[in-house]
């Protein structure tokens, strides 16, 4: 957590990686936005389902209501922080995600990626199954961007790789939840996204009833590494609206 004096009087801000990721993924957002407010990136490494990480998170998060984004998995998390404990979250971010349960093949594939990784062999899986679906924007090499990934990753463990796979596996459709939070919301879909393409972005623009929805050229998947002045930009504007 950044700690700033003059942040304090400002809505904070929790930000909820991806799979297999951790707080580095948001390094460029923490930066620059705890110059103003406090931000915060959760631990997702406990819990069998999304509702079970879901929980664990609001038990690490100090403010009674904060605004709230997420990536990818950390998405489909705050989706359910949402359906859980709407009334303490004022806003959400929701960037490269997917509001929907997982289609019956992506959870097939699963199967082979988790025996994989119960021999320790995770890391083979992210490295050439999906990280090649990452894309990379003008600001980080491609090799940079799988350094990092396969970094955090390792952290993470295989253990933690099970367990994210079968909770996303397991997850619920979240589009009722999504159309009963009136809150200030965001949706942002990198333009070349091959994990979360732009109907999963244009579906929850949809259902959002006070949402602003954008596509951040010339980036992929991550796009709080690869492109992240105009993720940051975004991210401020959205806070911005939050706080008026």
């Amino acid at each position: 957590m950044s700690n700033h004096s003059t942040a304090s009087q400002n809505l904070p801000l929790v930000l909820i990686p991806g799979m297999m990721c951790d707080h580095r993924l948001f390094a460029p957002q923490v930066q620059e936005l705890s110059k103003s407010r406090q931000v915060f990136v959760p631990r997702t490494d406990q819990g069998e389902t999304i509702a079970d990480i879901a929980t664990y998170i609001f038990t690490q998060v100090p403010w009674a209501t904060f605004a709230l984004g997420g990536l990818s998995m950390g998405g489909i998390i705050a989706m359910e922080m949402i359906n859980q404990q709407p009334d303490r979250i004022v806003g959400v971010a929701l960037m490269d995600t997917n509001p929907w349960a997982e289609k019956a093949e992506v959870k097939a594939a699963r199967q082979p990626q988790i025996a994989l990784a119960e021999q320790c062999q995770h890391l083979k899986v992210i490295k050439e199954q999906m990280a090649p679906n990452y894309g990379r924007g003008t600001t980080i090499s491609e090799q940079s961007q799988l350094t990092l990934v396969l970094d955090m990753a390792e952290q993470l463990g295989a253990e933690v790789f099970i367990q994210q796979s079968m909770a996303l596996a397991s997850r619920s459709d979240q589009a009722s939840t999504l159309t009963h939070f009136h809150g200030p919301s965001l949706v942002l879909c990198g333009e070349h996204d091959q994990l979360c393409p732009l109907d999963r972005h244009e579906a929850m623009a949809t259902y959002l009833p006070n949402n602003q929805f954008h596509v951040v050229p010339a980036a992929g998947h991550l796009i709080t590494l690869q492109a992240p002045s105009i993720t940051n930009q975004h991210l401020h504007n959205w806070l911005t609206l939050l706080e008026a």
